[in-house]
């Protein structure tokens, strides 16, 4: 296979990734699946995209020019969706999260292994400019030992479809649990989390889910250092942000508190007033491919009035989105796994569940399941 053959389900915030696939040298989109007609005709003309239409996901998945699919439906149907492909022989990138449940998790986890096929979770944070640049301080030792780890994701969900009103906030983590866990590629082995506040009454009985934020710890796996992350989705003031603070013996990192800034470096050993100073964050553009780089900037394939809601309120996702096409294609075409594989995928995921499970116990310590502890 020269070229993977890719399907894509789910068009709003899917549609995202549909020029970065057919510019990349390695890969095609051989089918795209949209439940309306109509929308289907017309992102299928937006895109220049003349067979491979498909109203139905059975028939996509039926189509043996169809390699893989690429899964943007809603979360809820995130694990069937899944499951289905990789019983059909295909490989699978899913947006985040995997599953609601540590029972779909676990079903996916056991399906990619017997099937063989490659399952990649599409973590966005984790492709960011901004994490990639801390990843290679790390890697350089220029942090020295980590020593604690910190993120957020804090988000107005108000008018986003229904299906978000009052979803628990750790049930939607994996933006703030897959950079404290990738940065030493860690796995979690058990969490701790407490709820505060309360949403509007209608919003909090559509899950029975009360709280207005949640804050978790995280015990890390082989590991001496612990994590803490904090999620907010309503009825909280504050404008969207996805950060990730590092603290090193030698060096610590720490996400801008506001859009557009810098994000700060504090050098251990330096006089009192130059110990911070700001830093200013480089693309990773060089990494791919040259016919995708263009996509690390914002703007990914038309005019800011049609991008995806996710994608301008994320500030382009630290132009995540063709780094994840690349990795997913690579892994698939030269034979190994993605960050994050399947079992990665449910570790960072069943964090937040767990971590909901916790919140609702009043912070109740909750062990991580086993098959999310072992890495194949």
């Amino acid at each position: 296979m020269s070229k993977l053959r890719v399907g894509l389900v789910g068009l709003g915030f899917g549609a995202e990734f549909i020029p970065i696939y057919q510019a990349h040298p390695n890969a095609e989109v051989a089918a795209i699946c949209q439940r309306d007609p109509d929308k289907l005709k017309k992102t299928a003309e937006q895109f220049g995209i003349e067979g491979g239409l498909y109203t139905s996901y059975e028939d996509m998945l039926a189509d043996p020019s169809v390699d893989a699919v690429h899964i943007n439906t809603p979360i809820a149907d995130h694990a069937r969706h899944s499951l289905m492909a990789l019983e059909a022989g295909k490989h699978v990138a899913c947006t985040v999260p995997m599953a609601t449940s540590v029972e779909d998790c676990e079903r996916i986890v056991r399906a990619s292994r017997e099937s063989g096929r490659v399952y990649m979770m599409m973590e966005t944070v984790v492709y960011s400019r901004e994490f990639l640049f801390v990843k290679e301080l790390y890697e350089k030792g220029e942090l020295g030992k980590v020593q604690f780890l910190q993120a957020s994701h804090q988000q107005d969900m108000d008018g986003w479809p229904s299906y978000w009103e009052g979803m628990p906030p750790m049930h939607y983590a994996t933006h703030c649990v897959g950079p404290v866990l990738g940065l030493e590629r860690k796995l979690a082995k058990s969490v701790s989390c407490v709820g505060s506040g309360r949403i509007r009454e209608e919003l909090a009985a559509v899950y029975g889910s009360p709280f207005a934020i949640e804050s978790c710890h995280i015990q890390l796996e082989d590991s001496d250092v612990a994590a803490q992350i904090h999620r907010s989705l309503f009825d909280t003031a504050r404008q969207y942000r996805e950060s990730f603070n590092v603290y090193g013996s030698k060096k610590s990192y720490e996400w801008p508190l506001i859009e557009d800034e810098d994000p700060v470096m504090h050098t251990l050993g330096k006089p009192e007033p130059e110990i911070p100073e700001r830093v200013e964050v480089p693309d990773y553009a060089e990494r791919l491919p040259e016919p995708i780089r263009r996509f690390t900037g914002r703007g990914v394939y038309d005019a800011d009035e049609h991008q995806h809601l996710s994608f301008t309120q994320g500030g382009g996702h630290g132009g995540s989105h063709p780094h994840l096409v690349d990795q997913f294609v690579k892994a698939v075409l030269e034979g190994h796994d993605a960050y994050p594989n399947a079992v990665e995928s449910a570790n960072i995921s069943c964090v937040g569940i767990l971590a909901h499970e916790s919140a609702m116990a009043g912070g109740e310590p909750k062990a991580m399941p086993e098959f999310t502890l072992a890495k194949k």
